[in-house]
């Protein structure tokens, strides 16, 4: 039986599944976003192919995910200066965007609890 293709109502049901996440729209395409803080979007920069998602996370396992999966996942440069990955919505399997998508949220998630601590050191150095 041929698998369900994943297309942006797959990354939404995906998406809003994980804790404090809600759709927005950035930049004219849909986004999801963890209290406020962008996770993934669809790709629109011209740069991108089409049905691509952009999702944030950490460069170490974004380059790991690119040299595993070079026909699901890549870059261009508009992207590769960002902690950010494309991932081929054609190409990709369910099960690995969920996993993705998780990572993402936790990645952005992890990002705001480090800045949170900071501005906490510093005000109590104050």
């Amino acid at each position: 039986m041929p698998r369900k293709a994943v297309d942006i109502g797959v990354v939404r049901e995906l998406a809003l599944a994980l804790p404090d996440v809600e759709e927005a729209t950035s930049w004219g395409a849909t986004s999801f976003k963890v209290n406020g803080r962008m996770f993934a979007c669809e790709a629109i920069h011209s740069s991108a192919e089409e049905r691509t998602l952009m999702v944030r996370m950490d460069t170490m396992l974004r380059d790991e995910l690119l040299k595993e999966e070079p026909d699901v996942y890549y870059l261009t440069p508009h992207y590769a200066p960002y902690p950010a990955l494309l991932v081929r919505l054609d190409r990709v399997t369910r099960t690995s965007l969920r996993k993705l998508l998780a990572t993402s949220h936790l990645f952005i998630e992890s990002r705001r609890a480090a800045a949170r601590g900071k501005r906490a050191r510093r005000s109590r150095s104050k």
